[in-house]
């Protein structure tokens, strides 16, 4: 029940990309975005969605790019934003962006991916790599527009 309710704020956290800055009295250059990479999923295609008015309520509309990834193997990198307690982590989200703020959501739902793991998964400050099944979500109830499952950790 936490993790749908973490999940369903990340829909309404789209102005926390403009907020992405280091604590004060941190060097800013320890929390450099990732450097883009031809081997993963580009975080900006991800970014290619918008929110469309449906009746009473907003949807997202994906662009053919991100729709054409639905139940596709891909990797991708990202930073870990674990959910569970421990070390190791087979249910995590990986953020376009490092985390800051152990309060703070470092993107809205495009910069962001639930991930479910066959194995668990080391904890870790530095961007990690993982390879699964993108699941393009037009209506999930937590507010998530991504998840990979079945994931493996890769480099």
């Amino acid at each position: 029940m936490k993790t749908q309710a973490f999940l369903f704020a990340l829909a309404f956290a789209f102005p926390a990309a403009a907020q992405h800055q280091a604590p004060p009295g941190v060097d800013p250059s320890q929390f450099k975005p990732l450097v883009e990479r031809k081997d993963v999923v580009s975080w900006n295609l991800l970014a290619q969605v918008e929110l469309v008015k449906q009746k009473d309520r907003y949807l997202p509309q994906f662009s053919p790019g991100v729709a054409a990834l639905d139940q596709k193997e891909v990797k991708l990198q990202g930073f870990m934003m674990p959910l569970e307690m421990g070390d190791k982590q087979t249910h995590f989200v990986l953020s376009a962006l490092p985390v800051t703020c152990a309060f703070c959501l470092p993107g809205g739902p495009e910069a962001l991916v639930e991930v479910k793991t066959r194995q668990p998964v080391k904890y870790s400050f530095d961007p990690v790599v993982v390879r699964g099944r993108m699941s393009v979500l037009k209506d999930d109830p937590t507010g998530v527009f991504y998840r990979i499952s079945d994931a493996v950790h890769a480099n």
